[in-house]
């Protein structure tokens, strides 16, 4: 018997409902609050993301990047990876993602008709896809 649409969305949704119980989601919305409750954590990212921003232009312009530009770059990003909350933010992230890149690699086994889910991507497998977490950088 086929699946339809409405009955895949249903179990979707199942789905969704049980990785949204994994202690990693947990985690991760933890670490979201605790940076997005960090004035500290705020300031750095919002730094990191302006520089970012600025050289991008420069570059696009055809001007290029001085070693001054690079060097401050690399230091506001060295704060930002050392900074605890944005660190654990980082890590609960990684562990999500895995979580999501598990599920695809599963839901792509099955529909390749492989049947066997596990460590590498399975041939012309989309990646699963990111939380809207952009910011953060290891």
């Amino acid at each position: 018997m086929a699946a339809d649409t409405q009955q895949i969305m249903a179990e979707a949704e199942k789905l969704g409902q049980l990785v949204a119980q994994h202690p990693a989601v947990q985690r991760y919305k933890d670490a979201q609050r605790a940076v997005a409750n960090d004035p500290e954590a705020g300031r750095l990212l919002q730094e990191f993301d302006r520089a970012i921003e600025t050289l991008g232009r420069q570059e696009a312009a055809g001007m290029p990047v001085t070693d001054a530009q690079r060097m401050q770059l690399e230091g506001v990003q060295s704060r930002v990876i050392s900074h605890l909350k944005i660190k654990a933010l980082n890590l609960a992230q990684v562990e999500f993602v895995d979580i999501l890149r598990k599920v695809n690699q599963s839901i792509q086994a099955q529909v390749q008709g492989s049947g066997a889910a596990g460590g590498g991507s399975a041939p012309g497998a989309a990646p699963a896809t990111q939380p809207a977490q952009s910011k953060i950088v290891m």
